[in-house]
């Protein structure tokens, strides 16, 4: 009850978040188990760490000219006057727990690992697009072999593929090892420089730090020298192209497409060798068709302490693989959760049903009962709604005879079954009707 003169509030949920109701969970579950399944498939094992990391391991991992270090991410400092960041991304806080837990001593080589929950980045809100947002992402460290690659890429595909799309586009490049990368390098400051004051301030602060991110930029891309700028894949060395040979062939091997597409560089400093993404070819998904996108980071482990152990990985959005499946008009059709809807008419029917309910719920048979003190025919709607497998009326005459009227909504049948017997005669339709499905 409001206070006389008390002021209301229109509290709204904040901008670029959203809230997912029960009417959608099911959508969101059905493809987060289907993840799940994959990853075992796979034999990747998840990992949970905190929603909030120090800020230094995502300067110093994801890269200090990144857009999402310079303009995404949500820093704050705590009592202790210490610099928190809400994870913008999975990958760095995987190989920080796989250095900080010592993992690289595990011994099974490589560590497989994934994660799913939400990240956060300051960006504008569009179609799939959050700033608070839910990834999928896993991560292969310890082996620097190029058929680990076409592995994880093929647990990315697959993924897609399960959730039943057709219309993907796979794009690979190699961004080459360390030494194919200072020459590349110093061939794109020699190409921009002269021309650097036409293009705006991220690519000008760019330029001597991290050249190949001016490629990425989505304010210049349409500039001439864009179009001229050189190719990575001229600078790669013998053994780069050695390898992205390796990665090509292994793709061919799992009968996996793909594109070679020169100017993918990712959008973070820690890629080097295979880089790829995997797009959504459906009419009017959208401007914005990556789904997923992933890569090798050698060295990312010394970076942060740790030996040398390469990696590889890749991270989705949950809310991009719900728009695709929508896109591809791919129904998700929710399975009926509910097996029986539990009726009591009259006071000391009422009881017996709450009893019921209860004894079915031990049994792990899920079950429901009308809290509202609702018409027989209204709560007759209501298990109809819930999609319920089974009906008990529970009324006088049911209790004198200590039995229960059970009704089967698929078939319209029913019987009176006696109370002793009812479990396992719910047990057994059931287990006969998942048999016919």
């Amino acid at each position: 009850m409001l206070l006389k003169g008390a002021v209301t509030m229109d509290i709204k949920v904040p901008r670029g978040t959203q809230d997912i109701l029960p009417s959608e969970t099911g959508k969101w579950q059905a493809v987060e188990e289907l993840i799940r399944e994959q990853c075992r498939m796979y034999q990747y094992k998840e990992i949970r760490t905190p929603v909030f990391e120090h800020t230094e391991l995502f300067t110093r991992s994801v890269g200090d000219t990144t857009d999402i270090v310079q303009k995404e991410m949500y820093t704050f400092q705590d009592r202790g006057n210490r610099s928190l960041t809400l994870r913008p991304e999975g990958t760095a806080s995987a190989v920080r727990a796989f250095v900080e837990h010592k993992m690289f001593g595990y011994a099974d080589q490589p560590v497989k690992l994934y994660y799913m929950g939400p990240m956060f980045r300051y960006e504008r809100q569009q179609a799939g697009r959050y700033r608070q947002f839910v990834q999928f992402g896993i991560e292969a460290i310890g082996s620097a072999d190029p058929a680990i690659d076409a592995e994880v890429i093929s647990l990315a595909m697959s993924v897609y593929q399960n959730a039943g799309l057709k219309k993907l586009k796979l794009v690979i490049n190699s961004l080459g090892d360390t030494d194919s990368r200072v020459s590349h390098k110093t061939a794109l400051v020699s190409h921009f420089e002269p021309h650097i004051a036409e293009f705006c301030s991220d690519c000008q602060n760019r330029l001597q730090k991290n050249p190949l991110r001016i490629l990425d930029c989505k304010v210049d891309r349409n500039h001439p020298l864009m179009e001229t700028a050189p190719s990575l894949a001229d600078f790669l060395n013998e053994e780069s192209a050695a390898y992205f040979d390796k990665v090509k062939e292994y793709l061919s091997i799992l009968n996996i497409p793909f594109e070679i597409d020169p100017n993918l560089v990712r959008g973070l400093d820690y890629y080097n060798h295979t880089a790829f993404e995997i797009m959504s070819a459906a009419e009017g998904f959208g401007a914005i068709t990556t789904l997923a996108g992933g890569g090798r980071y050698n060295g990312l482990v010394e970076e942060l302490g740790g030996p040398n152990a390469p990696g590889i990985g890749f991270a989705m959005s949950i809310e991009r693989l719900l728009l695709a499946i929508e896109a591809e008009n791919n129904e998700w059709s929710e399975q009926s959760t509910l097996d029986v809807y539990v009726i009591g008419l009259g006071e000391a029917a009422k009881k017996k049903a709450v009893e019921l309910t209860y004894q079915l719920r031990q049994k792990k048979i899920t079950a429901e009962m009308d809290y509202l003190d609702r018409k027989m025919k209204t709560q007759m709607k209501s298990a109809d709604r819930l999609r319920a497998k089974y009906v008990i009326v529970i009324g006088d005459d049911e209790l004198e005879k200590e039995s229960v009227m059970l009704k089967d909504l698929a078939t319209g049948t029913q019987n009176l079954i006696p109370l002793s017997s009812l479990i396992d005669q719910i047990k057994t339709s059931s287990t006969q009707l998942e048999a016919e499905e």
